[in-house]
């Protein structure tokens, strides 16, 4: 049996010691890399105008690099991408936006680092923070749940947007100041 170079197995460990379990087969993904605000859109599935309005809100504000001023790109972690992306699953599913940021307010004050594991359950006016399968079953045998978000199945699904976006990136510049720099590079 084949080791894993150190560096990988580092990275493996300290992922463990925070309590994240990303190592589907899919890429490393760093907490500290940043991507910016047409790629986070893009994996999100929302428009740019969606994501400026919620940063400006403070609904879901970029971790890696906030906006400092005119001309100034915002970049956004991995995290921040799920977020966005349950914020678009919520507002899909006629949840008040009000509500959300109640939501969005829960997940960072709980500090779960195991997302995958969570569960988000709503009745059409609340959202529920569900971290084990008991509390799904209590909500649920009470009548309240209307309806849940995996949130696993959402990272597994921000996990494939990225490394799908990586790939069409570097092949087809997505925004205008990507593609007038490859153009200069070209000429």
């Amino acid at each position: 049996m084949s080791e894993q170079p150190v560096e990988r197995r580092v990275n493996e460990e300290s992922r463990y010691d925070l309590g994240l379990l990303f190592t589907d087969g899919m890429p490393d993904l760093d907490d500290r890399s940043g991507y910016r605000g047409t790629v986070a859109a893009r994996a999100a599935g929302i428009s740019y105008r969606q994501l400026d309005y919620w940063a400006r809100t403070q609904l879901v504000e970029p971790t890696v690099r906030g906006a400092a001023g005119s001309g100034s790109q915002r970049l956004y972690g991995f995290r921040d991408i799920l977020v966005l992306k349950l914020v678009k699953r919520l507002l899909d599913t006629g949840i008040s936006l009000q509500q959300i940021r109640v939501a969005v307010e829960q997940l960072r004050e709980s500090g779960i680092y195991d997302l995958a594991q969570t569960t988000l359950m709503s009745d059409g006016a609340s959202v529920y923070l569900c971290t084990s399968d008991e509390q799904v079953i209590d909500l649920v045998s009470r009548g309240q749940g209307v309806f849940g978000i995996a949130v696993g199945k959402v990272l597994r699904e921000v996990e494939s947007s990225l490394v799908e976006l990586d790939a069409t990136s570097a092949e087809d510049p997505s925004d205008e100041l990507a593609a007038r720099r490859a153009a200069r590079a070209a000429s």
